[in-house]
């Protein structure tokens, strides 16, 4: 057991040597600064091991698995990190990066955010097997990919999407978000 352990951990720092560099740039894309890029390369670390399990899924995890997983645990510190109320100071931003209020596109950023809460808040009224699905599925993983990952079969997989997905686009419709909406 202690074994299987060590080879587990072994794999996990191969692919977080591999992918390092990238994971921290997701991270500085995303807004995040100093012990939020470093506190994302632990959370991808963490999803990686529950996801994956043993050494060998590891270790043969693709590099977009890598990114989207990158990708969702950065945004997973954002929402933490505005749950608290939390602005980090910022003594010099990267290069193309603007501070919120320094563009036209800033009130843009804003809406964007406010309508990532309002999905986030409609995705946490679906039952758990149809959220865990549509979850993922907007995070970017393949019909396929969910499958494999959760262990089920291609249709059950595909129906729990679909009804997910529906059961979403009726509850956005209802908060007044869509095409539907508007009319």
């Amino acid at each position: 057991m202690a074994e299987q352990s060590d080879q587990v951990s072994q794999a996990l720092d191969q692919v977080l040597a591999r992918f390092a560099e990238r994971v921290r740039y997701i991270g500085i894309r995303h807004g995040l600064t100093g012990s939020d890029v470093e506190d994302l390369l632990q959370e991808v670390r963490l999803r990686l091991w529950k996801a994956l399990e043993s050494d060998e899924k590891i270790l043969g995890a693709p590099a977009s698995y890598v990114h989207r997983t990158a990708v969702s645990a950065a945004l997973d510190v954002l929402r933490r990190r505005r749950a608290r109320r939390e602005t980090p100071a910022r003594l010099s931003r990267p290069s193309g990066l603007s501070v919120l209020g320094e563009s036209p596109a800033a009130d843009r950023m804003v809406e964007e955010m406010e309508l990532q809460d309002q999905v986030g808040r409609a995705l946490e009224q679906l039952i758990p097997a149809r959220r865990s699905v549509v979850k993922m599925y907007l995070s970017g993983y393949g019909r396929e990919e969910i499958a494999d990952l959760l262990g089920w079969t291609e249709p059950k997989t595909r129906n729990l999407l679909y009804r997910g997905l529906s059961d979403l686009r009726e509850k956005l419709t209802a908060m007044g978000i869509g095409p539907e909406a508007l009319q």
